[in-house]
Formats: structure tokens, sequence, C-alpha cells
């Protein structure tokens, strides 16, 4: 008896549009407009900043393509990722390729043009980092994926600072750091919900390697060090008491929920905590933004 095929009804361009990991992207593309804005910089032509986000969105998405495209394998294995397109067979491989190699050009292009060199170069090895490094090798290779890996994920925001100042500054990089130190605390705490169908994966997360117990206790410790990270925007004068005020209530909010999933075995934790992470760093974000108008156009 023979079964008819399974037909995906999603259109075509959703499935292309699937294939740039657009939530992803997008809180990726805020921190890169909070850089943007922070950076001191003479106003520019609206054109440029039209020219800095479509060029830095299409760096973006194109790795993100790449990402998925590697790790078909993997992502067949895993629940939430076994409906992406390349693993349900609604696209063929070569043209995520060809989606991926035109976004690229897009996005050097555009930047090398009409943006600076600069963002150009550092958008590109931001491309191989995450695209390369850290998906084809550090993924499948170490515990330390995220650790070492989460480098090209931090980028953004000295990206959009670049892209309007055309020069790397300390404070861009203390953006950098922070998001860095975020990085592992937020991917752990979903790979301790996901441990199961990481190790069927073969993927050496650190709760398949050294165990949940280690993981949750180092979940805590990052969740320690970043909000003591989070201070150094006011400590060095890049902000003002509106940042402070809103780092030590993230901090704190994020902290105590990182502590409950140390302490106890509370079902779903990990995933609040992996939850909340996202709306700290979305909140961090919002209040330095909320702080430079303020000192800016108020105070």
């Amino acid at each position: 008896m023979s079964t008819l095929p399974v037909t995906n009804t999603m259109p075509m361009w959703r499935e292309y549009w699937a294939l740039t990991k657009p939530r992803v992207v997008a809180m990726l593309m805020v921190t890169a407009l909070v850089g943007m804005v922070l950076a001191p910089h003479e106003r520019l032509p609206v054109w440029q900043y039209v020219a800095a986000i479509v060029g830095l969105w299409a760096g973006m998405a194109s790795a993100a393509v790449i990402n998925q495209w590697v790790d078909q394998q993997i992502d067949a294995v895993m629940a939430r990722t076994q409906l992406r397109p390349l693993v349900q067979g609604s696209m063929q491989g070569s043209a995520a390729l060809a989606w991926a190699g035109f976004l690229a050009v897009v996005s050097m292009v555009v930047l090398t043009l009409w943006v600076n060199p600069l963002t150009a170069w550092l958008t590109a090895l931001g491309m191989v980092g995450y695209a390369g490094i850290y998906t084809r090798y550090l993924k499948r290779a170490t515990p330390q994926n995220i650790v070492i890996g989460g480098l090209s994920g931090a980028l953004p925001p000295l990206l959009g600072w670049t892209a309007v100042t055309g020069e790397m500054s300390p404070h861009a990089w203390l953006l950098v750091l922070i998001i860095f130190v975020w990085t592992p605390p937020h991917f752990w705490a979903l790979a301790i919900h996901r441990r199961d169908e990481y190790a069927k994966a073969g993927i050496p997360m650190l709760p398949v390697t050294h165990g949940i117990e280690l993981t949750k206790q180092l979940v805590w410790y990052y969740t320690v060090l970043l909000g003591l990270v989070t201070l150094l925007p006011y400590l060095v004068g890049m902000s003002g008491i509106i940042y402070l005020v809103g780092a030590c209530l993230f901090a704190f909010l994020f902290a105590r929920e990182a502590w409950i999933l140390k302490t106890t075995d509370k079902p779903g934790q990990a995933m609040k905590t992996f939850g909340f992470s996202l709306v700290y760093l979305l909140g961090l974000f919002a209040a330095l933004l909320l702080d430079h108008v303020w000192l800016k156009w108020v105070a």
C-alpha cells in the first residue's frame, strides 16, 4: 500500500525567510541598532543608516542560512528544529547555499560601497566565525563551544558602532563583552532542557559531557559575573543612572532565576531561565538606549 508524500504548503518565500532565523537575527539587529545610537557621530544621511541596516542584516542572515545547511543532520534529531525547511526536504541544499551566497554578496557590496570597509571586514569575520568556525567545528568539538564561539554572536553592537563612526571604540567592545558573557548562561540553560536531544545528536554540550549539576553551577557563576560586567558602562562614564538602575534590576532578576535553577529541580526552570535571559538582554539594551536618549535630549 503506497502512501502519499507529505507536501509542504508553506509559500516558498517563507521558506527562504525561515532559513534566515528571523527572530534570532532580529535580536542581533536590536543590539546593532543600539550600538549605532550610542556611538558618538555626526548625523549621517538617511540612506547611509538604511544601507548599514540592510548590509548588517544580510550578513547575519547569510550566516544563519549556512548554519542551517551545515546542521541538517543535527536539526533532524532536535525537536525544536525538525520543522526547518532543509530538514523537511521542502528546499534543496543547493538553493539554500545560493540564498546564503546572495545574502553574503549583498552584505559585502552594500557595506563596502555605502557604509565603510571596516564594517564590511568585521561583518565578514563574524560570518566566518559563526557559520564556519563555530557551526562547522567548535559546536561538534568541545563543550566550551558556546564560550569560544560566542564572540561572533556578540559582535553586532560593534558592527553598529563602526557603521556610523568608521572606527572601533573601547565602549563598543564593552557592549561586545556584555553579550559575550551573557551567551554561556543563555545557551547552557537551553542545553539543560534539551540535554537528551543534544546527546542523541552527538553534540558535546556541557550538560552532556559534564552533567547537569555542574552546568547549573556555571550558569549561576556566569550570571553573577554578567551582573558585575554590566556595571562597567556606568563606571566608565558611558551611561548614567537610568542605565544603572535598569542593569541592577535585570541582574537581580536574572540571578534569581539562575539561583532557583542551581538549587532546585523545579520542572521547567531551565526553560524559564533561558526565556528570561532573552528578556534580560533586550531589557538591558533598552536601558542603555533610554539612558542615552535621556542624557542627550532631556537632561
